[in-house]
């Protein structure tokens, strides 16, 4: 690969802001995982459900125990959860993926998926179709049920820092 063009991609996408997820999964097949995502998005609102995407890097072991749970949770972390974040992506000394659970409230969704606390909106799915791209799994999956919290507000990632949305002038 072109070191040059791999950099200059990373310094590109850095540019722009996404908002931050954690991917969480629970189940007999593949056990219970969360994992900090920045590349999500909507599918379709249509179909027989609404649709939605993200991709895991291949060798993390919630992307593992999601395609063998076939389930997972999209859960939007509010604007002032970098903390969660942190947890999920393994920093802040989060340890073993069960004890990260036990770091913070979740409830289990209708399909027993883990709903997180902290979410501004959390989105349960049935994995309904992944392909293995390189180094990530892109999982598309069957939206089943949504939480909405009474915070819209979105923790964003970008520039390679935590970031917020705000308003602009003339923005009504």
């Amino acid at each position: 690969m072109d070191i040059d063009l791999r950099n200059r991609f990373l310094e590109g996408m850095s540019r722009a802001a996404t908002f931050v997820a954690v991917a969480t999964t629970d189940g007999e097949a593949g056990g219970r995982y969360g994992v900090t995502i920045s590349s999500l998005t909507s599918v379709s609102a249509d179909g027989d459900h609404p649709s939605l995407l993200a991709c895991i890097h291949h060798l993390s072991p919630a992307a593992a125990a999601i395609l063998k749970n076939r389930a997972f949770c999209a859960n939007l972390l509010q604007e002032d959860r970098q903390h969660l974040s942190d947890l999920f992506a393994g920093r802040a000394g989060a340890g073993e993926h069960a004890e990260r659970f036990e770091r913070t409230p979740w409830t289990p969704g209708t399909l027993g998926q883990p709903v997180l606390a902290g979410a501004t909106a959390s989105f349960e799915c049935r994995v309904a179709t992944a392909v293995l791209w390189e180094t990530h799994h892109i999982i598309v999956g069957k939206v089943v049920s949504v939480e909405l919290s009474d915070n819209p507000a979105a923790l964003l990632y970008g520039q390679r820092a935590y970031r917020r949305a705000v308003h602009l002038p003339g923005d009504e």
